[in-house]
């Protein structure tokens, strides 16, 4: 390969890296808050031993390391990169300059597939591995040993990359085809073929045709400008940030920065461009409570009623989570803790939850029920990331004294309210006083029930509440 063409392929390698990592990491967070990659044997075996579970199981393996959002952006920045110079050797017979550039088809096509937080990585491994394949195929000498090749190759290629090349798990609606990895598979196949067949068109049409002095006119490799690379990589990024879903990153970062309490961060980011959306708004009060400015700012930033306080909880595995954050951190552990699972539980591909995992075993530790909280943390022992923190905290378990001294685990146990509100989705006045008044330590509770009244114009209550306060003091 042309040193020209190297250059080239690490500019598109580049391109995608700084694509994801400045642009669209929170997409990459999100992938890795809705799976749990345990290194465990009988996790292994289940999901290899479907059609297309080899494919399925490198991208999770990948997608663990989507907690750290640059190491996710050069992992997709290598593997598109590796189906484009695949891409490339499987035009490698054919001496024609413009099938260099048909060479990104694919890539770009899966490029545009992973801008859908829905997609999967597996996906992309199913049409590397697939390319793969025919590569180290084409390899062989012809003849029987092809034949034979091919004829093992087959069912092998069935296991890794699955039936009619639909596989598990390459998309998170287990019922809708993704039409955009399809046609990145396709591309890689067909356009071979069809340049072969450009080929012998161009070499047909020019043949004919000499210059005066009895030359032949220059290849048909020569008669496309320099510029052309230049537009259609122009086009490529174009087309990618006109079908990436900004909006959904902005709420994929409100919901990171509360999932890893970066209140500080929340409120910088708020203060910059105030969020319009409902999970924007509940992690704005929840940041502005942490800090104590609720009330007294609530109205200097975009408000939606009660509902962007602490909005009744839906059934999908995404808008639960933040709201459920505002929970447990208010003390309202028994809420939070069914908020968590059932959001878990919703996950539309079925895969659990790192993130679900570990606040359940938070949960489960504040409230006393070891046992559970032990399954837990037994689990993330076995991943990669989260090992260590569960490490630390399986000691505390049946260790009375060692959370109570906890500086977030012995505060929360201290907050949570007598009543059984645990039936309860929606958030009540009454949920908010049983917080505060069982523990008027809890000054969260306090800047929830104040900005309740506020945000529902009930005067006397607010009223009532302050004369409650002072009275105590």
């Amino acid at each position: 390969m042309s040193l020209a063409k190297c250059l080239t392929s690490s500019l598109f390698g580049v391109a995608v890296l700084l694509f994801f990592g400045l642009a669209y990491p929170h997409h990459l967070h999100y992938q890795e808050h809705y799976q749990l990659f345990l290194f465990d044997s009988t996790y292994v075996w289940d999901i290899v031993r479907l059609p297309g579970g080899v494919a399925d199981l490198l991208g999770r393996f990948c997608t663990q390391f989507f907690l750290y959002a640059w190491v996710g952006a050069l992992i997709i920045a290598v593997l598109l990169s590796l189906v484009q110079l695949l891409t490339l050797r499987l035009f490698s017979t054919i001496n024609v300059q413009w099938s260099y550039g048909l060479s990104y088809v694919p890539s770009f096509l899966l490029w545009l597939f992973l801008l859908d937080e829905h997609a999967l990585l597996g996906g992309v491994w199913a049409v590397l591995l697939t390319l793969l394949a025919i590569w180290l195929l084409g390899m062989l000498p012809g003849g029987w040993t092809r034949r034979i090749a091919i004829l093992v190759a087959i069912p092998v290629l069935y296991w890794v990359v699955g039936p009619n090349w639909n596989g598990s798990h390459y998309y998170r609606f287990p019922k809708v085809f993704p039409t955009l990895l399809y046609a990145a598979w396709l591309s890689a196949i067909v356009l071979p073929f069809l340049v072969r067949i450009g080929q012998r068109w161009v070499k047909t049409s020019h043949s004919t045709f000499l210059r005066p002095d009895g030359s032949k006119r220059p290849s048909a490799e020569r008669l496309i400008p320099p510029s052309t690379f230049l537009l259609v990589s122009v086009c490529m990024g174009w087309l990618v940030w006109k079908n990436a879903n900004f909006k959904a990153e902005k709420v994929m970062q409100y919901d990171f920065m509360a999932c890893h309490q970066q209140w500080n961060r929340i409120l910088e980011t708020v203060n910059k461009e105030k969020p319009n959306n409902q999970i924007g708004v509940t992690v704005q009060n929840l940041a502005l409570a942490m800090h104590g400015q609720l009330v007294n700012h609530l109205f200097d930033y975009n408000q939606n009623g009660i509902a962007g306080l602490l909005p009744d909880v839906q059934s999908d595995a995404t808008s639960p989570i933040p709201t459920a954050e505002a929970f447990y951190q208010l003390g309202m552990i028994y809420v939070a803790q069914r908020t968590v699972f059932e959001a878990q539980e919703a996950i539309l591909d079925f895969q659990k939850s790192a993130r679900c995992y570990k606040r359940l075993a938070q949960t489960n530790l504040i409230i006393g029920s070891y046992d559970v909280a032990r399954k837990y943390l037994m689990a993330l022992q076995k991943t990669l990331f989260y090992r260590e923190w569960a490490n630390e905290t399986l000691p505390l378990l049946d260790n009375e004294e060692a959370i109570a001294k906890h500086p977030e685990y012995g505060r929360l146990r201290r907050c949570i309210y007598d009543d059984n509100f645990f039936f309860s989705d929606h958030v009540t006045p009454e949920m908010l006083e049983s917080l505060y008044f069982s523990n008027t330590d809890n000054r969260l509770a306090l800047e929830y029930l104040m900005a309740y009244y506020v945000l529902t114009g009930d005067r006397e209550n607010y009223s009532k509440l302050l004369h409650q306060i002072s009275t105590k003091q």
